[in-house]
C-alpha cells in the first residue's frame, strides 16, 4: 500500500535564486498573512496575493536600477509640476481577506499630507496614488493593485513601459499617465533608464532634470 508524505517546510527556509518567480495557489488569507509575518519586513523578496493565489519573486539585480531610476524620475517630475509627495516604497498593502501587494515602488501625491506622519498603514488609509513595478507583472498583481484601489500603476519591462489607468473598477492601457498628463511618459522612461545604463544613474537623471520644462 502507497503512502503519501507530506513534507511542511517554512518559506523562509527555502532558498530563492534571484530572479525566481514561485506561484502557490490554494492559500488561504490566514495562510497569507502568517506568511507575511514568517518573512518579516527586511527581505529582498516581493510578495503578491489575490482570491487564493500566492506568488513570490526575488528581483535580479538588474531589476532594482530601473526601479531606482523611475522611481527617481517621478520625485523629479512631482517636484517639477510644484506639487509634494510621500514615498512608501515597497510597503505592504492589504484588501482583508482579498488582496495583498508590495509595490517596487510607491507614492502618496494627492493625500500626501494625510500620510506623513504614518509609520504603518491604518485600516481606513487611502490606496497609493501611483504604483510602479520593474520586470514582468503577472494577473494575481494587476488584480491584486485592482482589489486594493490603486488609481495608476506603472509596469517598466524589457525596455517598454505600460500604464494601466483604474477605470470603473478595471484597468485599462494608457499611452498617457493621469498623474503626468502633460508628459510623455511612454517615452521618457524607457529613454532615461537606457541612458542610465550608459552613463550611470546620476548623469542620466542630471541631464533629464536639466531638459523638462513644465
Amino acid at each position: 500500500m502507497n503512502t503519501t508524505l507530506r513534507i511542511v517546510k517554512p518559506i523562509s527556509l527555502m532558498q530563492f535564486a534571484p530572479g525566481s518567480f514561485v506561484t502557490i495557489s490554494n492559500v488561504t488569507w490566514e495562510e497569507f498573512e502568517a506568511i507575511l509575518k514568517e518573512l518579516g519586513e527586511k527581505r529582498s523578496s516581493r510578495v503578491a496575493y489575490y482570491q487564493g493565489t500566492f506568488e513570490i519573486m526575488v528581483p535580479l539585480p538588474e531589476h532594482e536600477k530601473p526601479k531606482d531610476v523611475v522611481s527617481d524620475i517621478v520625485k523629479i517630475l512631482i517636484k517639477a509640476t510644484g506639487r509634494r509627495y510621500e514615498p512608501f516604497g515597497s510597503t505592504t498593502f492589504k484588501k482583508d481577506g482579498k488582496a495583498g501587494i508590495e509595490p517596487d515602488a510607491c507614492f502618496y501625491i494627492k493625500n500626501y499630507q494625510q500620510m506623513i506622519s504614518r509609520r504603518r498603514l491604518e485600516p481606513n488609509d487611502p490606496p497609493p496614488d501611483l504604483a510602479i513595478e520593474t520586470d514582468l507583472t503577472s494577473k494575481t498583481t494587476i488584480d491584486a493593485y485592482k482589489a486594493i484601489g490603486v488609481p495608476e500603476v506603472w509596469v517598466y519591462d524589457s525596455g517598454k513601459l505600460l500604464i494601466y489607468l483604474l477605470q470603473d473598477g478595471e484597468y485599462i492601457k494608457s499611452d498617457t499617465s493621469v498623474t503626468f498628463p502633460d508628459m510623455a511618459i511612454t517615452q521618457i522612461i524607457p529613454a532615461v533608464v537606457e541612458r542610465s545604463w550608459q552613463v550611470g544613474c546620476l548623469q542620466a537623471l542630471e541631464e533629464f532634470e536639466a531638459s523638462i520644462k513644465i
